[in-house]
């Protein structure tokens, strides 16, 4: 992977961390209810989940992208409909319970992340339509899917490490119902268009 192409490849990423997505809503909330260090369980089941969609990726996604545009298409059109329903729930939802209690073991909290990241539409569209489109196909794949594996992590590390102290730090202001309501609701706008944002992505790179 050329410097120019790990360069973009790491801004798309990074921007994807720092925005609110599933993944920033359960690490936060996770951080308000059980604190910083036991967040930090979803957020490694978060990235292990990625791994898995990267693998996926380099291995037969693009393929069926570029073979069955129509049914791609139709695959991202219902990934963001569900953010869009998500989204309506996190913003006028039931109150989620955000009073600070013991934690659930971390395997049952690593579990929730790898399943909500293997779920999450959002991640179909990254890394099914736009992470292809970095891969150079005349080149060895293996140092690029590890590359892009690191690369991934690292962002998306950062970006939930970033959702997590916040909460943490303000885990009291959250105990304000107007509080997290506003929060929530900006949260769920962020969501809509950060999935937007993303099949607009790959449309203009795909040409699909």
């Amino acid at each position: 992977m050329e410097l120019w192409v790990w360069l973009n490849f790491t801004l798309l990423f990074l921007a994807g961390g720092l925005t609110p997505g599933p993944a920033v809503i359960l690490v936060t909330t996770a951080s308000i209810r059980y604190g910083f260090w036991a967040s930090m369980a979803p957020a490694v089941g978060i990235c292990a989940a990625n791994l898995v969609w990267i693998t996926l990726a380099s291995s037969g996604v693009a393929v069926v992208a570029k073979n069955f545009p129509e049914a791609f298409l139709a695959f991202k059109l219902l990934g963001i409909a569900f953010i869009v329903w998500l989204a309506w729930r996190t913003a006028f939802g039931a109150p989620v319970d955000l009073l600070r209690k013991e934690p659930p073991p971390r395997g049952k909290l690593f579990a929730h992340g790898v399943g909500l990241q293997l779920a999450n539409p959002n991640a179909l569209v990254y890394f099914g339509g736009l992470l292809p489109t970095y891969f150079n196909p005349d080149h060895d794949m293996i140092p690029q899917v590890v590359i892009s594996m690191a690369t991934v992590t690292v962002c998306e590390m950062f970006g939930l490490v970033v959702y997590a102290t916040g909460a943490d730090a303000l885990a009291r202001r959250f105990q304000s119902p107007a509080f997290a309501t506003g929060f929530f609701r900006i949260a769920a706008l962020a969501m809509v268009i950060s999935a937007a944002f993303a099949v607009y992505l790959t449309w203009s790179t795909t040409g699909r």
